[in-house]
């Protein structure tokens, strides 16, 4: 633990015992019950001889479970006690942040590529050739059957099928004209690099948020944290602000 936290610990202790408050013994035997069991398989011997390797004592163990005990409490009465959110706190939070309840958007995709070959000459009449590819897709022509005939990327003998894919698998350029477009809609010629693509979608999923009573215990859980790291940085303030602290 940083020196900080060594402090604030150390404040919290205190105001325990200004408060005259106590801890019952028997919370402290239950304590070093549970240590036992969870970290030593229910073995007190060994747990003993652990404890003689590393120099402590019972005694000074019961106390470092004590001071754990009396900060836990301590922040149940000053921060977690004090935890209050409103319904409408979690409606507002979910109409901002809307987004983060959304499932990841994905398209099933079919794509043509039709190589410019600039180079060779041929990129008017490669140019033709993917409009004439499109005017036929448009009146009815199977995007299957034209892919496998004129394609010339990976996907050709998959008739141009890629599959559902999200927003990070094609070129940005690609990847917005693909997700604009509705199932069943064919792209106009996108012209990336010299070469020449149609893009069909053929189905959508994901994208849509999930309903508000399907994260309402979530939202709750995230405004619970914030708020309680908010009063615990108030309480331990005020505990600083009363305190004389030399540090050396």
């Amino acid at each position: 633990a940083g020196l900080q936290d060594l402090i604030d610990r150390q404040l919290i202790i205190q105001a325990f015992e200004k408060d005259k408050l106590q801890i019952p013994p028997h919370f402290i035997d239950e304590r070093v019950d549970l240590v036992i069991k969870e970290n030593f398989g229910g073995d007190r011997n060994a747990f003993i001889k652990t404890m003689e390797s590393q120099k402590y004592t019972m005694s000074k163990f019961r106390g470092l479970e004590r001071d754990k005990i009396i900060v836990q409490a301590m922040r149940a009465k000053n921060v977690t006690s004090n935890l209050i959110i409103p319904p409408g706190k979690v409606d507002e939070f979910y109409r901002k942040n809307r987004q983060l309840f959304a499932s990841k958007a994905q398209i099933k995709l079919r794509m043509i590529m039709i190589p410019g070959h600039i180079e060779s000459g041929g990129g008017v009449a490669q140019s033709s050739m993917a409009e004439e590819i499109r005017a036929k897709l448009i009146t009815g022509a199977d995007f299957d059957k034209m892919a496998q005939m004129y394609s010339e990327d990976s996907t050709r003998e998959l008739g141009g099928d890629w599959g559902w894919i999200d927003d990070k698998t094609l070129a940005p350029e690609l990847s917005q004209v693909a997700f604009s477009l509705r199932p069943g809609e064919i792209s106009k010629l996108v012209h990336i690099g010299g070469n020449h693509y149609i893009l069909k979608v053929e189905a959508r999923q994901g994208g849509e948020a999930k309903p508000l009573k399907e994260v309402r215990a979530e939202i709750e859980a995230r405004l619970r944290q914030e708020q309680a790291q908010e009063l615990q940085e108030h309480w331990l303030a005020s505990l600083r602000s009363k305190a004389y602290i030399k540090t050396f």
